[in-house]
């Protein structure tokens, strides 16, 4: 089986790897119809991430059930099925609270750049279509693997409510399409941080009302004049840095929200600042399960089509041109089909 191994910064393979097989009985075999590559990928590509051994990578999938374990109740082979980042048996009381990804009993899922993968809590992770789907619906339904359901909680996490005026700051992946969740949820104003033009034009089509290129304090200021001086109700928080989360939090108006999924690296909140600011802060790796069964029937009803946020689409052995084309912001986000 052919799957993308990461070496260390920069050196990505695709190479033979063993084929997955049922380690436990509540385990699940898929056959990607497609995967792709995570902006947080791109931590370790950059070397800010690190492991001792070379790593299989890819944590976004969807593809065709091949196999189930034994105690595997609820899927069946040639079932369509779209997944999480983190296996969860979907009944403790964490998860029943809508909080997948801090299962009690979860594990992270890998190695989901290849051709078949391994799915732990299969019963509990997996949402099958109703049906089968058309090819041109593959990648909106992968999205809803990661970066739909991460920016869907962003925007649920920022309190996102018709007629509120919406921040995103953040022009990637996950971004965008916290755009098209807020917009989804019924804001009046959304208003994209975007320096790129493709990214922007993209983020109008999801449904911004508003760009704004300034960064920084000048970004927050900016937000203040679009906002009558108050900041926005909600902001996402798409990026993870030190710059973009107080970025966010000063442009948020006092009672407002932030949803914050950027993947934090170096963030250091300042506590009498954060106390002063009469904000909120709910964020964390996103709890993709508890969206997924809405997210699909928009996507199979064809009512949002999350799946233009892929502007680059090669086959699997081109996988390293998939993270140059990220590294270097030549694409948006890199499809890859095995």
């Amino acid at each position: 089986m052919r799957g993308v191994i990461l070496y260390g910064p920069g050196d990505v393979r695709v190479e033979e790897r063993a084929e997955p097989a049922i380690e436990k009985p509540t385990d699940a075999i898929i056959g990607l119809a497609a995967t792709c590559i995570c902006g947080s990928d791109l931590w370790a590509y950059r070397g800010v991430d690190t492991w001792d051994e070379p790593v299989p990578f890819g944590h976004e999938y969807a593809g065709l059930v091949e196999e189930v374990g034994s105690e595997v109740r609820t899927l069946r082979p040639g079932q369509f099925v779209i997944g999480s980042f983190f296996a969860s048996d979907n009944t403790c009381e964490i998860c029943q609270a809508g909080y997948q990804t801090s299962c009690i009993h979860r594990e992270p899922v890998g190695g989901a750049q290849a051709q078949r993968m391994r799915v732990p809590l299969a019963d509990g992770t997996l949402v099958a279509t109703p049906e089968v789907p058309s090819d041109d619906l593959v990648p909106s339904l992968l999205a809803a693997s990661d970066v739909l359901g991460t920016g869907w909680f962003a925007a649920v996490a920022a309190d996102v409510k018709p007629g509120k005026t919406v921040a995103v700051v953040g022009d990637g992946a996950v971004g965008l399409l916290g755009i098209l969740s807020a917009k989804q949820l019924g804001a009046e104003r959304v208003i994209a941080m975007s320096r790129h033009e493709s990214r922007q034009k993209l983020a109008l089509d999801f449904g911004a009302t508003d760009i704004v290129t300034e960064r920084g304090d000048d970004g927050v200021a900016r937000i203040k004049d679009l906002t009558g001086g108050l900041g926005a109700h909600s902001v996402i928080e798409a990026v993870g840095s030190q710059e973009s989360m107080m970025q966010s939090i000063r442009a948020t108006r006092p009672g407002g929200h932030i949803g914050y999924v950027g993947v934090s690296h170096g963030v250091e909140l300042p506590g009498q600042e954060l106390f002063f600011s009469h904000v909120h802060l709910h964020g964390g790796p996103a709890p993709v399960r508890r969206f997924l069964p809405d997210l699909i029937e928009l996507i199979c009803n064809r009512q949002i089509n999350p799946g233009k946020v892929f502007d680059l689409e090669l086959p699997l052995d081109q996988a390293a041109e998939g993270y140059r084309a990220m590294d270097e912001r030549r694409a948006i986000k890199t499809l890859l089909r095995p």
